[in-house]
């Protein structure tokens, strides 16, 4: 997957920019000899923005920019002048992209729709200058508030294809014949396993100028959740799914237990895909007989629609596009979000990814920041304290010497 231009899974570093500090200026102006404080406030940090972009289908882009960073506010100035923002950065993904935490696995956000934007990471707001801090006791503060710090963080973004049916099988189950034969996609075929390297999508017509999104993933074997095979990296695609459509070919020595094999790899992945609509189509049955496929239906799972198909011959496929139609738009599919999500762990981690290294400063700020006047009060009397201290001291010091 290396070689591969379609990046679904990767990790990078963002971090919000820092508010400005507050200034401590004091007016000076001819015949204005006490003008008092006149600081303006600090500009605020700039903020990290997802943006979601149609026109983009893959996260190749920041495969090679793992560090975004928005820049920081400026500080406050004379006369009351407010320092500038700092500048935000806007990340464009897919629509379909997922955001989780990188140390946690928690899930954080997703993009939808063209256009839409989150605010992942927020600026530090900009210090307050010290004209704020000025009383009738205390007519010229010498103390402001400093920026808020940047916030920094780790995340991992996942692409999920957007569409209504997922096809799950094994390797060289008619996947890829299938959706090359009832849509416009062009995918690899082929007659050895792993042929289809990354997903694709198909959009199928059908009856009245209606059509349904339908998504082909490499195809899975046994033991794919403990990393057999190409794993169980792609099954992210089809979280998104109303409908599973499960292939298992006729010439397959037995039907259910394939099918039960199929079913405990995606529940090992995500427990939750569990509760999607499922159908069964039994491929390459142009080699059957009407007498076989009656033998055939006794073994088969219970509970699951199922129908036979040909993608060669075309036998079936009429059938097979009715009955996803209906499952699509059945009022129970309807009823439940199609969108399931779950938190990143050892199945759904890309190991190159995880790997990846952060070169942080160790010089981080203090997370802490007072929230009250009150607070800010407390917080820079001392430093006030320390100023007069030091001033005292220095006139002592001239006066001793005379000077």
């Amino acid at each position: 997957m290396a070689e591969s231009n379609f990046i679904d899974y990767v990790k990078i570093l963002c971090r919000s920019g820092k508010g400005g500090a507050g200034s401590r200026h004091y007016h000076r102006a001819k015949y204005i000899p006490k003008g008092g404080p006149d600081g303006g406030d600090g500009g605020r940090g700039g903020h990290i923005i997802l943006r979601g972009n149609r026109h983009k289908w893959t996260l190749l882009d920041l495969r090679y920019q793992r560090h975004i960073f928005a820049t920081d506010g400026q500080s406050g100035g004379e006369n009351r002048s407010t320092g500038k923002d700092g500048e935000d950065r806007i990340i464009e993904v897919p629509v379909g992209t997922t955001v989780f935490d990188a140390d946690t696995g928690e899930y954080l956000c997703e993009i939808t729709r063209d256009g839409e934007e989150i605010k992942l990471l927020r600026g530090g707001k900009g210090g307050r200058g010290n004209v704020h801090f000025a009383t009738s006791t205390n007519r010229a503060p010498r103390y402001a508030q400093p920026g808020q710090p940047a916030i920094e963080k780790a995340v991992v973004l996942e692409l999920k294809l957007l569409g209504d049916v997922g096809l799950v099988g094994f390797p060289n189950a008619g996947k890829s014949t299938l959706l090359s034969a009832i849509s416009a996609a062009k995918p690899k075929i082929a007659d050895y396993p792993f042929t289809t390297m990354e997903p694709s999508l198909g959009i199928v017509s059908y009856r009245n100028g209606q059509s349904f999104v339908m998504a082909d993933i490499p195809g899975i074997i046994e033991g794919a959740s403990e990393g057999k095979g190409l794993g169980l990296r792609f099954l992210r695609h089809i979280e998104r799914n109303a409908v599973l459509l499960f292939m298992i070919p006729a010439d397959s020595s037995d039907i259910k237990k394939d099918y039960e094999i199929l079913l405990n790899e995606l529940k090992q992945f995500n427990p939750e895909l569990m509760d999607k609509s499922r159908v069964l189509a039994i491929s390459k049955s142009d080699m059957l007989d009407e007498e076989m496929m009656e033998e055939m239906k006794k073994e088969l799972p219970e509970g699951v629609p199922t129908v036979f198909i040909s993608a060669v011959t075309g036998f079936g496929l009429t059938e097979l596009k009715d009955l996803l139609w209906r499952e699509i738009n059945s009022e129970d599919n309807l009823a439940q979000s199609t969108i399931t999500h779950r938190n990143l762990d050892r199945h759904h981690r890309v190991e190159e990814e995880d790997e990846f290294i952060f070169h942080q400063d160790d010089d981080e700020e203090e997370d802490w920041m007072p929230t009250t006047d009150e607070e800010w009060a407390d917080e820079f009397w001392d430093e006030e304290q320390s100023v007069n201290d030091e001033d005292a001291s220095w006139r002592g010091a001239k006066k001793g010497t005379g000077k």
